[in-house]
């Protein structure tokens, strides 16, 4: 395969593809986030139970994402996403059918999470960042979206299927969905990018110790802020909905809330793209940080109704570009054969962040009785990040900008 595909037209018709597959199986993040509120009152579930499938789902989601990414390295992305069209449709059948709160996670975390949408995220993205070289930062970003389009459009989907049929056959008739959109639609990538085929590639700019780290060190280093950053993202976009039925206001209201908050972080994350493209993956992801902390801060202060709507689209603008940042960032530093497994541990610890963060948030609103210091733990977590994006970039200085070809 020639080396003129890149940046062509069928790498941006490849794109769409990937931006319908993402938008297709991110529901599999999505769904359990509405069904909580459902889920908790069967079950007979305290706050913080009823969000163990969401932890579990994260988690599975992240170690889903290092598996099929290096898959996606060895094999080409379109086996991981016929493999997850399958288990999504297993995994909705099996969640439909839970006798118990237990089942239930297991079936999010195992089947849905971690080999179901794993595979529509981070190696998707990684994907992207193959097939572009002068548009690479809005191409991953684009890819990125597709999981918040899928936030956007299947709350309130699936929060009309709840409401007309039960939350149990509400999965189910998303799993068979699932199953008969995504088949056809991994065929289309069945192409792999010049970058993966033959032998191991050099490191990106030819460096072996991007930023004066070793390989492995900066990865680490990525993970310990992806952490942070999505701790403080979990509290708003898990627990909205909840926040929302707690002060009176109803669960449809916060299912709307969450979905305007993912479709500002599309615009977030397609702006973020155009300026990585231009400043570089380490200054965007630094400046999404910052905007996420201020916007996070703000719910501390501000709880009517109105102000919500309105924070949840602020929030949702300023901190869609963050996680796609970190996969720009490790194609920046590293060879294009390590970019599927190395984007998967990276985003591996930003959705420990988001599980760990959803589970925290649940417990300090058990504990307290209330989400205000739950909110001033994210702004904390947030605090963290900064720091660390903040260290990394004092040490780009004199370092020259690595762009792998």
């Amino acid at each position: 395969m020639s080396d003129a595909l890149i940046d062509s037209r069928a790498a941006w018709l490849r794109l769409a593809a990937t931006v319908a597959l993402a938008t297709l199986g991110g529901v599999g993040m999505w769904s359990v986030v509405v069904a909580l509120p459902h889920v908790q009152a069967e079950f007979g579930a305290t706050r913080a139970g009823a969000s163990l499938p969401y932890t579990l789902t994260m988690l599975g989601f992240g170690a889903g994402g290092i598996l099929m990414g290096r898959f996606a390295d060895r094999f080409g992305v379109m086996i991981p996403l016929l493999v997850a069209a399958v288990m999504l449709c297993a995994g909705y059948v099996a969640a439909s059918l839970a006798p118990s709160l237990t089942v239930y996670a297991l079936a999010q975390g195992v089947l849905i999470g971690m080999l179901g949408a794993s595979a529509c995220f981070g190696p998707l993205m990684a994907d992207a960042s193959l097939w572009f070289r002068r548009r690479r930062g809005i191409a991953v970003a684009l890819a990125a979206s597709g999981n918040y389009l899928a936030g956007a459009v299947w709350p309130p989907v699936l929060t009309a299927l709840i409401g007309a049929y039960g939350w149990r056959s509400a999965h189910l008739m998303v799993g068979i969905f699932c199953l008969v959109t995504m088949l056809p639609l991994a065929l289309l990538l069945r192409a792999r990018a010049p970058g993966q085929r033959g032998g191991a590639p050099a490191a990106a700019g030819g460096a072996d110790r991007p930023l004066g780290l070793s390989r492995n060190g900066l990865t680490v280093v990525l993970c310990a802020a992806g952490v942070a950053c999505c701790v403080a993202m979990a509290m708003p976009q898990v627990h909205i909905v909840a926040y929302c039925g707690d002060l009176g206001y109803g669960v449809a209201r916060g299912a709307e809330m969450l979905s305007l908050m993912l479709a500002c972080g599309i615009v977030s994350r397609i702006v973020s793209g155009f300026i990585a493209d231009r400043i570089g993956g380490l200054r965007t992801l630094l400046l999404g940080s910052v905007a996420q902390g201020l916007s996070l801060s703000l719910f501390l202060f501000f709880d009517g109704m109105a102000s919500l709507y309105v924070l949840s689209a602020l929030f949702g603008l300023m901190q869609g570009g963050i996680v796609p940042s970190y996969a720009v960032v490790v194609r920046e530093h590293f060879p294009a054969a390590e970019v599927g497994m190395r984007v998967g541990v990276v985003l591996f610890a930003t959705l420990i962040g988001m599980a760990f963060g959803g589970w925290l948030s649940g417990l300090v609103f058990d504990l307290t009785g209330s989400y205000f210091a739950a909110f001033l733990n994210g702004v904390a977590w947030n605090a963290v990040n900064v720091v660390i994006v903040t260290t990394l970039l004092l040490r780009v200085r004199g370092r020259p900008r690595l762009a792998a070809a």
